[in-house]
């Protein structure tokens, strides 16, 4: 078995401890040949990647990938999903600058409105039915209003109903991730949906270089839940 990417990893230019180059060399020391650089989205209050920084981090992306010709070296972005109609912190200004994009809920998104803003304190506070029917139209009209390559931990922060959003994630050939840091997907998510065909992303969630590859939860959850390598697509059997 051989590891052949990680897309979810995070630095300095939102709430990671490291440098992109320190990511990469990690990444090549583990014996994995691509690498994404997936900061938070700009709309987090707290730790969003700064919009000045986008292609300031791209240009030092493009260096690095001259610099070390033997690992792809990506940009992506981890956006937020900010509200019930799918809408996500990316813009036609800075949308050409990124090689993917990524989408999951996150407290300390902004909020767009009053209903959304209400949300957040329903996921933190009351975790209701409300709530999970929210995150879960908010997730697949993400899925079906933009070009997302992978949802990020779907189920943390607010429960979702996985079956309606892993549908949908296969009608637009939308990737759902098995987060290592998070655990989530989690294994009774996994064994709910795993027969639909989905195609599945391990990610290390990384805020520290040396836990760039780190998927150690993500493979356990993958063993409990009896899920056919064959369908992680960042995974060689």
């Amino acid at each position: 078995m051989q590891i052949l990417a990680d897309y979810h990893t995070h630095t300095i230019y939102s709430h990671g401890k490291g440098t992109i180059e320190e990511n990469v060399k990690v990444a090549m020391s583990k014996g994995i040949k691509k690498i994404g650089i997936s900061d938070h989205g700009y709309r987090h209050m707290t730790y969003g990647v700064k919009l000045k920084d986008i292609q300031k981090m791209r240009e030092e992306i493009d260096k690095l990938n001259q610099k070390y010709p033997n690992i792809d070296i990506l940009l992506g972005m981890e956006c937020n999903i900010l509200d019930k109609n799918g809408n996500i912190d990316i813009n036609e200004n800075i949308i050409h600058f990124f090689d993917y994009v990524m989408a999951g809920y996150h407290f300390g998104s902004a909020p767009t409105s009053l209903k959304s803003m209400m949300n957040h304190f329903n996921n933190y506070i009351i975790k209701n039915e409300k709530a999970k029917e929210y995150n879960t139209q908010g997730i697949i009209n993400a899925m079906r209003n933009n070009d997302i390559f992978i949802i990020t931990h779907p189920g943390d922060k607010g429960d979702v109903y996985i079956e309606e959003i892993a549908k949908v994630a296969k009608e637009t050939n939308t990737r759902l991730e098995i987060n290592s840091s998070h655990g989530y997907l989690n294994v009774e998510q996994l064994k709910k949906i795993k027969h639909l065909g989905n195609t599945f992303i391990i990610g290390s969630d990384a805020h520290i270089p040396n836990n760039v590859g780190n998927f150690d939860k993500a493979m356990k959850t993958i063993k409990e839940a009896k899920l056919d390598l064959l369908f992680v697509e960042n995974i060689r059997v």
